[in-house]
């Protein structure tokens, strides 16, 4: 009987071993595959149900808001081209060219942050804003990457902790 026990347990984890590992699938939205062809990166990547999308930089458009709208609508095309949504974004790191703690900056934050807002509703994603002083498409003021799960954001839940009682 010991025996059958020990070979049901290697029988398990041989087939927990055989188990095929999830697929890599570049995701090359339309009008994009210079980005993979020509400088050898990704537009996104999904393994599994989650999506990572590579940075998008601001633009194109005539002014900031213009520009940082098409950023948006851009990782919008690329979350479909992957079956994804926005709702479905868990993370986003965006990375500011202009950073200086100054009025401007604080203005110019403030009117990424609407237009951000129409875009992410409900359900924010986790946010970490970078400030740098170039980015790699010329005359972006913001690039943005992002993560997403397909299918998360069906199933929203808004957690607020309560913080400890007072001791």
């Amino acid at each position: 009987m010991r025996q059958l026990i020990m070979l049901l347990l290697l029988a398990g984890l041989a087939a927990g071993c055989s188990a095929t590992a999830p697929t890599k699938t570049i995701i090359i939205p339309p009008r994009f595959d210079r980005a993979y062809d020509e400088y050898h990166y990704a537009p996104a990547v999904r393994v599994g149900d989650t999506v990572i999308v590579s940075g998008i930089p601001a633009g194109p458009g005539d002014g900031y808001d213009e520009r940082i709208r098409a950023m948006f609508k851009r990782l919008k095309m690329t979350l479909e081209a992957a079956g994804a949504t926005l709702d479905d974004v868990v993370e986003i790191t965006t990375f500011h060219r202009e950073t200086k703690d100054t009025p401007a900056f604080e203005a110019e934050f403030q009117r990424f942050l609407a237009i951000h807002k129409e875009y992410f509703q409900t359900g924010y994603p986790a946010w970490t804003a970078v400030g740098t002083t170039a980015l790699l498409a010329e005359g972006a003021p913001v690039e943005m990457r992002a993560v997403a799960v397909v299918g998360a954001g069906k199933h929203l839940v808004v957690l607020r902790a309560k913080p400890p009682a007072a001791k």
